[in-house]
């Protein structure tokens, strides 16, 4: 499992050095995205569904990356790209064209649908964490406009 979770933090830094994110932050991206990785990995040990703990791994990797963008001032795309890199379901998307171009339909089907799912788990996570921090900011500019 270190192993793994060693190998995962060098690739979200190596996917934050190819999207420009710079050096003194990269570093926070590897953390937040070996964090998402874990939560991804062990969650299906405690019988949880692999879309379940993509959803969880995206709120906590998008979550973190609201808490340190605002910690460190820079934009939240900083550190949820790179964060969400190792959840990215890019396998089992092979997989699903390779069963259909081998003419195994039905297990084609299901990767698919599998792959959808897990896609939309992780936009859903991104998206809960972003309404978790974006509460406060409709009520004070809709204040400050009726005044």
């Amino acid at each position: 499992m270190w192993l793994e979770l060693i190998f995962c933090f060098i690739a979200t830094i190596a996917f934050g050095i190819i999207f420009n994110i710079p050096l003194r932050l990269v570093w926070w991206g590897g953390l937040i995205g070996m964090t998402a990785w874990f939560i991804y990995s062990s969650l299906p040990y405690f019988g949880w569904s692999s879309v379940f703990a993509a959803a969880a791994a995206a709120f906590t990797a998008a979550f973190l990356s609201h808490l340190l963008a605002r910690f460190r001032r820079v934009p939240v795309t900083t550190f949820t790209i790179p964060g969400i890199i190792p959840l990215v379901p890019g396998g089992r998307a092979y997989s699903t064209m390779l069963a259909f171009v081998e003419e195994d339909y039905y297990n084609g089907l299901q990767l698919g649908v599998e792959t959808v799912l897990q896609a939309g788990a992780i936009a859903a996570g991104l998206v809960f964490a972003l309404s978790i921090f974006s509460i406060g900011k409709g009520v004070g500019q809709r204040y400050e406009t009726n005044r």
